[in-house]
């Protein structure tokens, strides 16, 4: 196949940089259609991006003669429904994170993917950018010696500028700091902003150490002012026995987010979503090291998965890494939900 033909499910807000130019400006890759509930908005969209087609209705792209794979981009409480679909079509899929709504939607997403023995890729982008790329190779030629743990904290403060339980108008800058916006309700999100932001954190250090094989968490709500969790605390343990902590608390003072790689010769420092630069901590001394991301942080995955769809490459962030993600998120959860 000369060039991957793709159509997106929900062009929405992450769709306008951070994805949606990657699907066109990726060597080889197309994009043929856009669906947005709002059809005035996908063809807004398609227009601003020079995409030739556009609907409102999410099965015209799946079954789109033109569209080789398909891109969810809806929030989690579809993204098991549309997959199947997308399985059962005989279509790739690349779904958005966090992967669905538990890891018991996952595993029956996995399966159908695997009885039609076709790919099912997650949007774990962090996986492909030079960032994480940098602290993978400083890790593994033992820049730290030998890494004995891992903490990592996510601080979070909502803007007061918005009152509590009246609409879920989207904030035009900074969504997350939006109590009305969806990735608050768990019935659209899952859970609360745990899901969403601490998906991208256990999904890299899935892929920087080994896959967690033991965690236990504490999840609450201090502030009252959504349904969902608002602090969680996680203890958990790598397969290659490395241990690590994480504190994620939306009920802060102040924003922060970073994780601390702690060796017996050394620690590395890198945020997990600010654009600011990798520490190297060795030998009294501190090292600071530039790896910017690129204009459109999907697009380096996006690269690898037409590269894998035309044999000429591998993804490493699949179905099955997606999948142990929500696992160690259910197990956070469970003291604020319950079994999920």
């Amino acid at each position: 196949m000369e060039n991957i033909r793709w159509g997106i499910i929900g062009c929405g807000d992450v769709c306008e940089v951070k994805s949606g130019p990657g699907f066109y400006k990726a060597d080889h890759s197309e994009l043929a259609i856009v669906m947005r509930r709002n059809a005035e908005k996908a063809a807004d969209f398609a227009k601003r991006h020079g995409v030739s087609r556009s609907t409102d209705n999410a099965d015209e792209v799946i079954h789109h003669p033109d569209v080789d794979a398909v891109y969810i981009a809806t929030p989690p409480s579809s993204h098991c429904e549309y997959a199947l679909k997308v399985a059962e079509a005989g279509k790739p899929c690349y779904v958005e994170k966090p992967m669905a709504m538990n890891h018991r939607e996952c595993r029956q997403m996995v399966a159908a993917f695997q009885a039609k023995n076709i790919p099912l890729y997650v949007a774990y982008y962090r996986r492909a950018l030079p960032r994480f790329l940098k602290v993978r190779a400083l890790l593994q030629e033992g820049a730290i010696g030998t890494l004995t743990s891992v903490h990592i904290v996510h601080y979070g403060k909502l803007d007061k500028n918005f009152a509590p339980n009246t609409h879920r108008a989207t904030h035009p800058q900074y969504p997350h700091k939006n109590p009305n916006n969806w990735r608050f309700d768990p019935s659209i999100a899952g859970a609360g902003l745990f899901l969403d932001l601490a998906s991208h954190g256990f999904d890299i250090l899935d892929f920087l150490i080994s896959p967690i094989t033991r965690v236990c968490g504490f999840a609450l709500n201090t502030g009252g002012t959504y349904e969902a969790e608002d602090v969680t605390a996680a203890a958990f343990e790598f397969e290659t026995g490395v241990v690590g902590t994480g504190i994620y608390n939306f009920h802060a003072d102040h924003s922060d987010n970073r994780i601390a790689f702690t060796g017996s010769e050394g620690e590395i420092q890198t945020p997990v979503f600010s654009n600011t630069d990798i520490i190297l901590k060795r030998n009294g001394a501190e090292e600071r090291i530039s790896a910017p991301n690129p204009p459109h942080v999907h697009q380096p995955l996006i690269q690898s998965i037409v590269d894998e769809l035309r044999g000429k490459g591998q993804c490493v962030s699949t179905g099955e890494t997606g999948a142990r993600a929500s696992w160690v998120m259910d197990q956070c959860l469970i003291t604020y939900y319950g079994e999920r």
